[in-house]
Order: C-alpha cells, then sequence, then structure tokens
C-alpha cells in the first residue's frame, strides 16, 4: 500500500480507507474514467459501506440531495444542512432548498425547517454551512447563490438557539467578489460553497472561487464568524491546478487530528467526462490552516461506488464521532441522481 496511507498522523496513529470504482461511461464518451490508483485500491473497500441519510425528492437523473453539513449541538444531537436540487431550473440555479434536518444517531434524520429561494430571496442555492458555536450556544448558517441579481457570494443568517428558528429573512452577503484592482486584473468574479470551522482563536472560511473560469480554494478568517478578510492576497488560491485536479481543485472539509489538521479537498480532470460534475476527493495535511501539503497527488482517494455516467463523490463533510471518522458525503448514483450518504470509518489503534 502507498506510504500515504501509512504515514503516521501526529497524535493519531490510523489508516484512511477510501472509496472504489467502477468504469461505466456514457457510450458517446471514449476518454478516461475518473479511477483511483492501484495501490489505494485495497482500502478502497471500506467506503463501500454506507447509509444513505438523505434522498432526492425524486429518484431520478439530475434530482440531487446533497452538499450536506453537520452540527452537533451541546446534548450531542446531530443537525444537518443540505441543498435539494431539481432539473426542473436552469443550470447554475437548480438549488431550490437548504433543508434541516435534526438526529439523535447521526444516521436517521427528520426534517425541521425548509428555507426556499423565495424566502430570502434568492434564485438559487448551492452549498449550506452549519455550525454551532459552543461560547454563544447558537447556530450559525451560511449559504450561497446569486446576490440581488449580482455575482454568488456567500451570505449568513442571523444566529438562532435552534436550526428551526432560523429566520431566512436575515441572510446578508458576508463574502463578496473582490474589485478589479487595474483594467487586466485577474480577479476572482465569484464565491460559493463555504466551508466554515473555528480553529486557532478564529474562524476559517475555505470557499470555491471563480478565477478565469476555474474553481480554485480561497481562504478567508473572522474573529465573530460575520467579518471576513482574506488570508493574504485576496486573489491567491490555496492549492494548484494540477494533476488529476486540473480542472477544479475545491474545498471539501477540514479535521483537526490533534497535532495540525486533515484537508480534504475535491477536483477534476480535464480528461475526464463532464469534469464540472465528475468529481472525486483527495487529502491534504496542513500545521496553519493555510499552507496545504498534497498527500494524493496521484488520483483521487474516493469516488462513488455505485456510479453511472458520473463517478461523483464531493461534498463532504468528515467528523470524529466515538472514536471513528464520520464522512457525509454528496454522491452519484447509476441513474444520475445523488443521495447524502454516510460512511464510518473506524481508527486503528483508537
Amino acid at each position: 500500500m502507498s506510504s500515504l496511507l501509512n504515514f503516521q498522523w501526529p497524535a493519531f496513529g490510523f489508516a484512511f480507507l477510501f472509496a472504489t470504482t467502477v468504469s461505466a461511461q456514457p457510450t458517446n464518451w471514449n476518454g478516461p474514467a475518473p479511477a483511483i490508483v492501484p495501490e489505494l485500491q485495497s482500502a478502497a473497500r471500506h467506503f463501500e459501506k454506507y447509509d444513505v441519510v438523505l434522498a432526492p425528492d425524486k429518484d431520478e437523473a439530475e434530482y440531487w440531495a446533497g452538499a450536506p453539513s453537520v452540527a452537533r449541538d451541546a446534548q450531542g444531537v446531530f443537525w444537518l444542512a443540505a441543498r435539494m436540487r431539481s432539473p426542473e431550473f436552469a443550470r447554475s440555479l437548480r438549488g431550490y432548498e437548504i433543508r434541516l434536518l435534526r438526529s439523535t444517531d447521526g444516521i436517521h434524520f427528520e426534517r425541521v425547517k425548509s428555507i426556499r429561494r423565495a424566502d430570502v430571496p434568492i434564485p438559487g442555492f448551492e452549498r449550506p454551512a452549519l455550525r454551532f458555536d459552543s461560547a454563544s450556544k447558537k447556530f450559525k448558517l451560511y449559504a450561497c447563490g446569486p446576490w440581488r441579481e449580482g455575482p454568488w457570494a456567500i451570505i449568513k443568517f442571523a444566529d438562532a438557539d435552534s436550526p428551526e428558528k432560523i429566520d431566512p429573512t436575515t441572510a446578508r452577503p458576508v463574502i463578496q467578489a473582490p474589485a478589479p484592482r487595474y483594467e487586466r486584473d485577474v480577479s476572482v468574479t465569484e464565491y460559493k460553497d463555504p466551508v466554515i470551522l473555528q480553529a486557532e482563536g478564529k474562524y476559517h472560511c475555505y470557499v470555491i472561487g471563480y478565477i478565469r473560469r476555474n474553481e480554485r480554494i480561497f481562504h478567508y478568517i473572522s474573529d465573530d464568524g460575520e467579518k471576513w478578510q482574506p488570508v493574504g492576497d485576496v486573489n491567491a488560491p490555496v492549492m494548484d491546478l494540477t494533476g488529476w485536479h486540473n480542472f477544479f481543485v475545491r474545498p471539501s472539509s477540514v479535521l483537526p487530528l490533534g497535532v495540525g489538521y486533515l484537508f480534504v479537498y475535491e477536483g477534476s480532470s480535464t480528461q475526464w467526462f463532464d469534469p464540472v460534475y465528475n468529481i472525486g476527493i483527495g487529502l491534504g495535511f496542513t500545521f496553519d490552516l493555510h499552507h496545504v501539503t498534497e498527500l494524493t497527488p496521484a488520483s483521487p482517494l474516493a469516488l462513488s461506488t455505485t456510479p453511472g455516467s458520473f463517478h461523483t463523490f464531493r461534498y463532504s463533510d468528515w467528523h470524529w464521532v466515538n472514536g471513528e471518522i464520520w464522512v457525509y458525503a454528496e454522491v452519484s448514483k447509476a441513474n444520475s441522481a445523488h443521495e447524502i450518504r454516510l460512511f464510518r470509518i473506524p481508527v486503528a489503534g483508537r
């Protein structure tokens, strides 16, 4: 097995176990399919078992339940924010609802609230970010979409005692694209899909930024989760377009390791069928939450184990739960519907 999976994490010793892939492709596509390199495939079988925690409203192509964000409150209750998507609407505006759900075990969820586009109002949603503030005992909900008919931006709702009490009309932009600094400035034009965490005395937000039609990772920090500033130059991305993620590279999740952090990213290749949506995940490591050392340059580590035309495994959210790593992710099915799956990874030596 690759030395990547034998890496001894500071404070923990464990191996990560990841997904396999099936080479199903549309009949008119003769290019390479997303795949996991041979030295990682022995770990793939540990990603074959999963629970479906949220299905799309219709089990049909392009109906998606996805973009999960999970938070746990002071009593250990699990809260899930998800984006619901339908092909009935125009591309990039298909996210019609942020669905909020509750669970006592992290597996079986019940809907407690729906925030629809008209409630904000906003033309469409993508990935939300739900977090519980242990100091204030309140929930913070972030989302993204075209703000006031302008570019995509990161928005935030007013904090609430419970996700059920979040008021859609309180949404306002908190991270917006910078103005060009000169005539031909190569600037980020839009932001979407926030990944939020509290660490090292700050709030951190990793976002997808569109720059020259590519999706890249950008890093913002905040003292209070309300006012944000870029880390370093506003147009300097965190990771490069290279290798198997030479088309897109995007933030997915950050998992504390005691000393340093596992940085989970996702991406796609120009060689794959429809790389806008055909996405896999990889791993990096960071000590300072900004400089990332890539651990998976050869291939993705997780792809759908039930692929059709797409092998998509994206928008994953990673958590420590009862000595295991729980991974919630949006994953494609054979019929091109997407569902949210939970993978529970046992950790060696714990």
